[in-house]
């Protein structure tokens, strides 16, 4: 099986892990992904943040690493990729204003190709009108949005994930083995062992 080619789209202060993890785990099994952020390109960097439960009402904040996107915004091509993958953090709610984001997630969903998202990333989806009739995951204080969109919150274990169609979700970076899994899955991706 060749690679599939992956989209990923990040901005500043999204999550460290959710950036981080599937983008090295995708590349380590052999799939091609390219992380883009509007009005930046390769070779520049976004900051990540680091969100972490430590008992509080909600989860704290701290300031993660320099990542830097392998390809330029301006240039992408929906097209030219098999999947897309929307990680949590902050950077969903500025991102989602952002019309030719909406655009590129739309086609994914148009063209029924594989899409992962994680925590805060399903404000991107709902402000995309993409939700109607599916079930998806999403950190529980993005519940609302997920309803106004018209989907069905999906209220699983915090490491858990569910697939709806083309869509995987899940609630936060403690589900990466099973949202990760369910999406080589959905990306037909076999490792032997």
């Amino acid at each position: 099986m060749a690679g599939k080619r992956i989209l990923m789209l990040v901005g500043d202060f999204g999550e460290d892990y959710e950036i981080m993890v599937p983008f090295q785990a995708l590349q380590a099994v052999g799939h091609t992904v390219h992380a883009v952020c509007p009005d930046k390109k390769a070779g520049e960097t976004i900051a990540t943040a680091i969100h972490d439960f430590e008992g509080q009402q909600t989860y704290s904040e701290k300031r993660g690493h320099n990542f830097a996107l392998n390809a330029t915004f301006a240039e992408v091509k929906p097209e030219q990729y098999d999947a897309l993958v929307i990680p949590g953090g902050r950077a969903p709610e500025y991102l989602r204003l952002n019309p030719r984001v909406i655009e590129i997630v739309r086609h994914f969903f148009d063209t029924k190709k594989p899409v992962a998202a994680i925590c805060h990333g399903a404000q991107i989806l709902a402000a995309a009108k993409v939700l109607t009739g599916r079930r998806c995951s999403a950190y529980p204080a993005c519940r609302p949005e997920v309803e106004l969109g018209q989907g069905t919150y999906a209220d699983i274990a915090i490491s858990a994930a569910v697939t709806d169609g083309n869509l995987v979700t899940a609630p936060a970076w403690p589900a990466h083995p099973d949202w990760i899994a369910q999406f080589l899955q959905m990306l037909g991706t076999r490792i032997t062992l």
